[in-house]
């Protein structure tokens, strides 16, 4: 995140002591060189070049490597990730401007995201007695960062891993709004202070201050309820800030683990802004950059004034998975006594442009291969292959498996409590076009890539009108076909754009989805256990948290009421499901819920 305030002193590599950047000298005047009293020479100010390196979002990304495919990791766009990549780019600049001169801090969501991450969090986990160094804090203690804030994600194997983790680390875990539930004092170390040395000056302190998202109360309640509160980041940077500035902060960094766009994805379920960050540098005085996180987006540069001060505040995201680094150059001039920053300005560099650092590469080999390993190892057999190609227009077996373990996994959660009554439904999504689950041996990567995302499970109550509503939006997702015409599937979906993950299957009930009608009037002959469903009729849905919490825009879904949700990936369910039966039969889990009506003729 951008500085704005100092280059740090560039210290000797034979002394290790700070070297001052001097003023530029005058030449001899002609008043000198005739005997006359020369002026007395004009002494430039001190100045000083500070560069902050940011990451974020890494996700547990140490390698360019797809574990899912069993391959180095590939897109479109020629992207490149891992924290090796990363190391290598460190390292250049550190080399540039002098180490002593850089700070390197992350904007959070580290332990989470990949086969790796749930390795050594449920796998082999490093809460064991005698358990391994987590190997994300194995690679970022060798690069040397200096603070990370902490991203939601952080706490989705919970408090005792997290606090594993925190040990493990040679730098602090920073969350000013993390807070202990009933003292409401930090949980976490809201900040870091760094001294940097200028001969010739006095040393320059900077700042860190982490901030992470309100989210976490809802996101992880079953983590956190009771023991942390998450306030708004406006908030507590405003009560911490000028703390800092008192205790003779020069340059203020913030950390934050927060987008930028001012929205939220929960609604209005707290009375804090999820994505914050700008409103954080608009509103509070004194930041001179924020590095931005868990939005998952490219900002190389934003500039965002500040309403009381009129001050620019630079703000900088890094993308996510360690394939960007920001990187905020900051200016400070000794004036008047005391440093100020000048300017701060801020780019992004792409890990594409280098390889990996042997360092890292040597330092986590082991692990990589150990989790090669596992998600390889065979959890059963499929008596049958199981394929997402016709999915789209076809209710298909291997989207059934989804919502089959859906439905199973809150029906456990909810069992003795007053909702356990109630009928479960589940949703899914054919998200991939070409997956494939082989006859014969089935691993771990097959099941993962069936469910590419990192999506985790809601419970959300739902009412009979609410659900038909819910359907016939996701039958939006079929272009209308005139009476008669010939159907063809190439053309069939997608209506305006909408993408496959956008349409749902909805299981537990029986309906049709006539293409031959407008949309809003698709749903036919929607039934739950063999009778028409009933509008006040109540219903559990289970229910992806990208589509609980407003993904898609489906309606009622995001306002229902929440019954339960975890932090453990559905990806990570479906692999446990499929261990414990051992064998992949769809006669264990497929069923035929809806299909396409033509003029109330089936399609297929």
């Amino acid at each position: 995140m951008p500085l704005n305030r100092r280059k740090f002193l560039k210290k000797s590599a034979a002394t290790g002591a700070g070297v001052a950047v001097a003023g530029a000298v005058a030449a001899p005047s002609a008043q000198a060189a005739t005997g006359e009293k020369a002026a007395r020479p004009v002494r430039q100010p001190k100045r000083y070049e500070l560069t902050v390196l940011g990451t974020t979002d890494l996700h547990g990304h140490v390698f360019n490597w797809d574990y899912f495919k069993d391959a180095e990791y590939k897109d479109a766009a020629g992207n490149a990730q891992g924290l090796a990549r990363i190391s290598t780019l460190v390292n250049r600049i550190r080399a540039e401007k002098g180490r002593q001169n850089t700070l390197l801090v992350d904007a959070g969501d580290t332990i989470q995201g990949t086969p790796l991450t749930y390795y050594y969090a449920k796998v082999d986990p490093i809460t064991a007695k005698g358990g391994p160094v987590h190997p994300m804090a194995q690679a970022m203690n060798a690069i040397g960062y200096d603070a990370a804030a902490l991203g939601n994600h952080e706490f989705n194997y919970g408090i005792e891993t997290l606090r594993k983790f925190e040990s493990q680390l040679r730098f602090p875990l920073l969350g000013a709004n993390a807070v202990d539930a009933k003292t409401l004092r930090p949980a976490f170390a809201p900040y870091v202070m760094k001294t940097f040395c200028v001969k010739g000056a006095p040393p320059v302190k900077v700042a860190v201050l982490g901030l992470t998202n309100p989210g976490i109360a809802i996101w992880d309640k079953a983590y956190v309820q009771g023991k942390l509160a998450f306030p708004g980041l406006e908030e507590q940077a405003a009560k911490w800030v000028p703390k800092l500035k008192s205790m003779g902060a020069d340059v203020v960094i913030v950390s934050a683990h927060s987008g930028s766009s001012g929205t939220s994805s929960y609604g209005d379920q707290l009375p804090y802004v999820e994505n914050s960050a700008a409103l954080v540098a608009q509103q509070v005085p004194d930041i001179d950059a924020i590095l931005v996180g868990h939005a998952h987006v490219e900002i190389p540069e934003l500039r965002v004034t500040n309403a009381k001060t009129g001050r620019a505040v630079v703000l900088s995201e890094p993308l996510a998975f360690a394939e960007r680094l920001s990187v905020f150059d900051v200016s400070l001039v000794f004036e008047k006594g005391r440093w100020a920053v000048e300017s701060v300005s801020s780019k992004v560099l792409n890990s594409n442009t280098v390889a990996d650092d042997p360092k890292i590469t040597k330092l986590l080999s082991d692990e990589h291969a150990k989790v090669v390993k596992y998600v390889n190892q065979v959890v059963g057999s499929a008596t049958e292959t199981l394929t997402t190609v016709e999915a789209r227009y076809k209710d298909a077996p291997i989207i059934d498996l989804i919502t089959k373990v859906q439905e199973d996994v809150v029906r456990a959660a909810l069992a003795g409590t007053s909702y356990a009554s109630l009928p479960v439904i589940a949703q899914a999504s054919p998200f991939s076009r070409t997956s494939e689950i082989p006859a014969g041996n089935v691993t771990i990567r097959d099941l993962s890539g069936l469910y590419v995302y990192d999506n985790t499970l809601v419970a959300k109550l739902l009412t009979g009108a609410q659900v038909r509503a819910y359907l016939e939006y996701s039958a939006e997702y079929f272009v209308q076909t005139a009476s008669g015409a010939v159907v063809d599937v190439e053309k069939l979906t997608n209506a305006n754009n909408r993408p496959d993950y956008n349409y749902d299957y909805v299981s537990g009930l029986s309906y049709d989805i006539d293409v031959t009608q407008p949309a809003g009037s698709r749903i036919r002959n929607l039934t739950f256990q063999g009778a028409p469903l009933a509008d006040g009729q109540q219903f559990v849905l289970a229910v992806n948290n990208y589509r609980a919490n407003g993904g898609g825009a489906f309606p009622y879904v995001a306002g229902a009421q929440e019954l339960w949700s975890e932090s453990t990936e559905i990806r990570t369910r479906i692999a446990e499901w499929v261990t414990a039966k051992g064998v992949l039969d769809p006669k264990d889990f497929a069923s035929v819920d809806w299909r396409l009506t033509r003029d109330g003729t089936p399609v297929f």
